[in-house]
């Protein structure tokens, strides 16, 4: 796909161990497949959005739906920028950063998941990182915002090995019942605490014209 056009498909982070890129519609399909092979337990719900309660193949169409309105939706006052995590090419997940009026803000916030089979492998920590270093290091943002349920612990032992600022609780409904979220942010000055020099981000000037950055 042109990245003369749509600049977004030239961005790519990389790191020590994982590679981030964005989503073009093969990555899309891969990681339909891979969702559709099990991201979580069941019995529990990682997710504000129930997406994963319903059966293949409405699955993996409805993820190729979101990635493509996510796509379509992207402008300079509303971004989503939806990527791809690669282990030595193997495609092992989705991380996401998002931003409204990012102009004015300057914050983001992240979100991510990992096919069921490569969790437990310290990998959520690697792909956080990576998507903090291009808020701060390559978009200039100055906070950066997380979210999870009070028991997904996982998630939570992520953000919490990293310098958070926990500042909020609150009430929200998970698939049919009241429960907590926790959430989280990270200033600049926070980040630069645990900036990590083995990150590389490509195609970040298009990318920042682009965003209106």
């Amino acid at each position: 796909m042109s990245t003369a056009i749509w600049p977004l498909f030239g961005l790519g982070v990389s790191g020590p161990r994982l590679s981030l890129r964005y989503l073009d519609d093969d990555l899309g399909a891969q990681l339909a497949e891979l969702a559709a092979h099990g991201i979580h337990d069941p019995s529990t719900m990682p997710f504000s959005e129930p997406w994963t309660d319903v059966e293949p193949p409405e699955l993996q169409r409805n993820s190729l739906r979101y990635f493509w309105r996510c796509r379509a939706e992207t402008t300079t006052e509303s971004w989503h920028l939806n990527m791809a995590v690669l282990e030595h090419g193997d495609v092992v997940g989705v991380c996401a950063v998002d931003a409204q009026q990012f102009g004015a803000t300057r914050t983001a916030t992240t979100g991510s998941w990992l096919g069921r089979r490569f969790q437990g492998r310290g990998l959520g920590r690697e792909m956080r990182q990576m998507a903090l270093h291009l808020v701060f290091a390559g978009l200039d943002g100055r906070c950066a915002r997380t979210r999870a349920w009070h028991d997904n612990v996982a998630s939570l032992g992520v953000t919490r090995s990293l310098p958070y600022t926990e500042d909020g609780i609150t009430t929200e409904k998970r698939r049919d019942t009241d429960d907590t979220m926790l959430s989280f942010s990270m200033t600049r000055e926070r980040w630069e605490t645990v900036r990590c020099n083995d990150i590389d981000i490509r195609g970040l000037k298009a990318v920042r014209e682009f965003l209106g950055i």
